[in-house]
């Protein structure tokens, strides 16, 4: 069993090397949220 979670996480390792799975359009705020609006709404 230990042999099979060591492939596993070494393909996961090289996966994620050669495909990285972190996408900045996903992360990055697109525009005033709700708050910012409250503050200049008096």
């Amino acid at each position: 069993m230990g042999l099979i979670v060591q492939f596993r996480q070494v393909f996961k390792i090289i996966r994620e090397f050669l495909a990285p799975s972190y996408r900045p359009e996903r992360h990055y705020m697109r525009g005033p949220g709700p708050a910012c609006a409250a503050r200049h709404s008096h």
